[in-house]
C-alpha cells in the first residue's frame, strides 16, 4: 500500500503572490474545488506547506 495526498482547492488564488499561483498550477489543480492525488514525498509536501491557507489535504492509502 501506497500513501498519496489528494489536494483539493478550497480558496482562489486570485489576489496572491505569483508564486503562490504557480505552486497551485504545477500541483495540477485548474480551478476551485478540484482535486488532485499526489505520491506522498517531501517535494509535494514542501508545495502544499506554501499554499497550505489555499488547499485542503487528506492521506490516503492506495494500492500501487
Amino acid at each position: 500500500m501506497a500513501r498519496y495526498l489528494r489536494v483539493t482547492q478550497k480558496r482562489s488564488a486570485i489576489r496572491r503572490q505569483e508564486r503562490q499561483k504557480r505552486t497551485i498550477r504545477a500541483l495540477g489543480i485548474h480551478r476551485l474545488h478540484e482535486s488532485v492525488e499526489h505520491r506522498d514525498s517531501p517535494q509535494i509536501r514542501g508545495m502544499i506547506e506554501k499554499v497550505r491557507h489555499l488547499v485542503e489535504v487528506e492521506e490516503i492509502e492506495k494500492e500501487g
